[in-house]
This record gives C-alpha cells, sequence and structure tokens, in this order.
C-alpha cells in the first residue's frame, strides 16, 4: 500500500507555488518539495553547495536527482500554468447574477493586473467569502483529480 496525502497539505503547497518554483510529491515519504529556479540552475551548473546557504543543500541536491531521472519516487505536482487561476477568476465571474457586478468583474479580469483588480472587486462587493470558497474548492478538484491521475491516495481533511 502506497502513502496517503492529506488535500489540504496538497492544496497548500499547489497554492504557495509560483512562477519561479516547481512542486514534488516524494511517493516514499509523502513529503512536498518545493524546488526554486535557482536550485534547479544551481544543480545544473554543477555548482559547488558551500556556495550556497545550508538551508538549500537538500533542495539542490534533489534537483540534481531530478534532472537526471535518477528517482522516479518524486512526482511533480500542476504547476501555477497547469491551474490557471485566470480560468479559475472567470469560471466565477460567469457565475455571478448581478449583471453590473459580473460586468465589472469579467472588465477587471483583463489585461495587465487582473488579479489585483479582481481581488479588489470580490472585496468592494463584498464576495470575497463566496469567491475564497469557489477558489478553494477548484483547487480541491484539481488536486483530486492529480491523486487520481497518479494514484496517490489521499485523506480529505478539510473542514468543508
Amino acid at each position: 500500500m502506497g502513502i496517503k496525502v492529506k488535500l489540504t497539505e496538497l492544496i497548500e503547497t499547489l497554492d504557495l507555488q509560483s512562477q519561479e518554483s516547481t512542486s514534488y510529491l516524494n511517493k516514499e515519504t509523502g513529503e512536498f518539495i518545493t524546488i526554486s529556479m535557482e536550485e534547479f540552475q544551481a544543480a545544473e551548473d554543477g555548482d559547488s553547495l558551500q556556495d550556497y546557504p545550508d538551508w538549500q543543500h537538500d533542495n539542490i541536491k534533489t534537483a540534481r536527482i531530478i534532472i537526471n531521472s535518477e528517482n522516479d519516487s518524486l512526482l511533480e505536482l500542476p504547476t501555477k500554468f497547469d491551474i490557471d487561476e485566470y480560468s479559475i477568476m472567470d469560471k466565477f465571474s460567469m457565475r455571478i447574477d448581478d449583471k453590473d457586478m459580473y460586468e465589472q468583474l469579467y472588465c477587471a479580469i483583463r489585461g495587465k493586473g487582473a488579479f489585483r483588480r479582481f481581488k479588489d472587486c470580490v472585496h468592494e462587493f463584498g464576495i470575497a467569502e463566496k469567491w475564497y470558497k469557489y477558489r478553494n474548492n477548484a483547487y480541491k478538484e484539481i488536486a483530486i483529480e492529480w491523486c487520481s491521475e497518479n494514484q496517490i491516495e489521499y485523506i480529505d481533511d478539510s473542514k468543508e
């Protein structure tokens, strides 16, 4: 029997990713690991660990293992690009019954600064709680689908 992951930990790891990092699940330990692009670059360049602070050493070593395909126990999580939060905002906006509110949300997610404008709008309209619940459910669906696709058992420890 394999490991079981807690959905809340998986969702938190997905949420904390950035364009500058990639996260993995260690299928042997159940640990989530996030490796920065800087750490991958250090591993690729063969930089000495002494050139980096102690707290980065393990991640650089892990990045070397990933680059050299030496370990199949590390499974890449969906990236920010895979998750596409813009699409989640768009779908949430389409669920709004109030035409004026919908139009303002729709306009907010167009162009540069969309994430900030959207967040400002949901707070201004008093629907932030609805947005965060919708967003959390979308992340939960993504996490469950990823677990299913990768035959990873999970524990639904969410408080919903």
